[in-house]
């Protein structure tokens, strides 16, 4: 059962038997035989895991990727809350929540506009066969935003010209040649 609760999305029956559990497992005592059991299983767990990760090096560089990666995408949301000097807040709940939805947005669009363009690069090199800015491209991070201009005026009208990401790829590509 904790397999499937782990590794996929639980039915509406599976969320009511993980409920039913929780729930009678709160109801226990601290010395109830199961709860002991469960806690001795949890230790166990997590003992397996700090000895992986203190003996499999790749595992400890893959933890530290994964928890830059968070950390890389906070301070883009963090960049992006204190642009335009923090004037972008709100005076109600409702308005803060409308902000912090609006930041994780924007975020979520440099994040997506970034990878665009490091899958055409990737793409590009790889026609080229040019071994070594693919491995420059592999370690680009799509959260990155220092070619982002996040201070300014920005007009959402569908009037205007849209992005042209060919002419973006187009002059990256001249530069670096």
């Amino acid at each position: 059962m904790l397999h499937t609760v782990k590794n996929r999305w639980l039915s509406s029956e599976e969320e009511s038997l993980v409920a039913t559990l929780v729930r009678k497992l709160s109801g226990y005592s601290q010395n109830h035989p199961l709860l002991k059991a469960l806690t001795e299983y949890n230790r166990m767990l997590k003992a397996m895991y700090l000895l992986d990760y203190i003996d499999d090096a790749s595992f400890r560089n893959y933890v530290q990727r994964a928890l830059n990666r968070g950390e890389a995408y906070h301070q883009l949301r963090c960049a992006i809350a204190h642009a335009n000097g923090n004037r972008f807040r709100g005076k109600s709940d409702d308005e803060i929540v409308l902000w912090n939805e609006c930041a994780r947005l924007i975020t979520n669009a440099i994040i997506y506009f970034n990878s665009l363009i490091l899958t055409r690069l990737l793409e590009h090199f790889e026609v080229e066969g040019d071994d070594k800015k693919l491995e420059i491209i592999k370690q680009a991070s799509p959260v990155a935003w220092h070619n982002i201009n996040l201070n300014g005026t920005y007009s959402f009208s569908f009037e205007q010209n849209t992005l042209n990401l060919d002419e973006i790829m187009q002059s990256i590509v001249q530069d670096e040649n």
